[in-house]
């Protein structure tokens, strides 16, 4: 099991990943949603806003009006963010679980 802070760096990565892949997407994907990502077996849980293709306002705790939650386990958080584990297979697998309105979830899909 991983750490709140190994989740709280790999969601950093992602938001580094995201900003330096902005200019990029920002015109392919109009996306300016609250995001939730609860970690499950820690019962803990980090918010931010997905904004002109970054992950901005990142910092601890819920948001339980979140338009964006996702749930899944430490590990699976480490292994989205680094690549290792697919988002669609992990969604099908019940890994991870994504709430969100049909057209969120695939300008999402374009953004990751």
């Amino acid at each position: 099991m991983a750490s709140v802070d190994e989740c709280r760096q790999a969601l950093q990565e992602l938001a580094a990943r995201l900003d330096r892949n902005a200019e990029t997407v920002r015109e392919r994907i109009d996306l300016d949603r609250t995001l939730a990502c609860r970690i499950t077996d820690l019962d803990t849980a980090f918010h931010g806003r997905i904004s002109g293709g970054r992950l901005v306002e990142l910092t601890d705790g819920d948001d339980p009006k979140a338009k964006i939650a996702l749930s899944t386990s430490s590990d699976d958080l480490l292994a989205l963010v680094r690549g290792d584990l697919d988002v669609t297979g992990a969604v099908a697998s019940r890994r991870v679980s994504i709430k969100a309105n049909p057209f969120d979830l695939m300008k999402l899909r374009k953004l990751l």
